[in-house]
């Protein structure tokens, strides 16, 4: 057997295995307190008990505790994770469990999830990125037609809405700008 092949052979053994909480605690330089809280308020519940009723997590789960881990060191309250969790479980009834299913990022106390094409605030389910190739056809077309198309078209105003000499963020400048200066 090639080092590839058994690596992928001791991978997937590992994608079936449980872990005793000591093994998580060491793994993820997580408290047994903090696991215990997870568990007892169902941030993140362990998959599975031995009939003793100790604690017995999956991969899964340990993704899922990786994942809660990095926002918390991020700056994410635990209150605000629980929140985000919830919030997807009603946006994405079809994902099981959002903090082991999904791409989660933490920007300032915000949580992102990058799913298949698109940026969205875990809570509001606000886009965060939008195509800028269809928004310079918009532009495009405001300055075709003098409406803009989308919410603004239709209202009464002779000129049309005003377009900002310079879209997007302050200090932002145009590709026909002179770019030599920029270091």
């Amino acid at each position: 057997m090639d080092k590839q092949a058994e690596a992928r052979s001791q991978t997937s053994g590992i994608l079936n295995e449980s872990f005793k909480t000591r093994e998580v605690v060491d793994l993820l330089d997580l408290s047994r307190r903090q696991l215990q809280y997870w568990a007892k308020t169902g941030l993140i519940e362990p998959s599975d008990r031995t009939p003793g009723g100790h604690h017995r997590y999956s991969f899964d789960d340990l993704v899922a505790l990786k994942a809660t881990k990095r926002l918390i060191d991020a700056g994410i309250s635990v209150q605000k994770i629980r929140k985000s969790v919830r919030a997807l479980q009603a946006l994405l009834p079809q994902v099981g469990r959002p903090l082991s299913d999904l791409v989660l990022v933490a920007t300032g106390d915000v949580v992102l999830v990058f799913r298949e094409d698109a940026v969205f605030e875990a809570i509001s389910g606000q886009e965060w990125v939008f195509e800028v190739a269809d928004f310079e056809r918009e532009v495009a077309e405001y300055r075709r037609s003098g409406a803009v198309p989308g919410s603004l078209q239709g209202k009464d105003d002779s000129r049309g809405p005003e377009l900002p000499a310079r879209p997007g963020p302050r200090g932002a400048r145009r590709l026909d700008e002179d770019w030599s200066e920029v270091g």
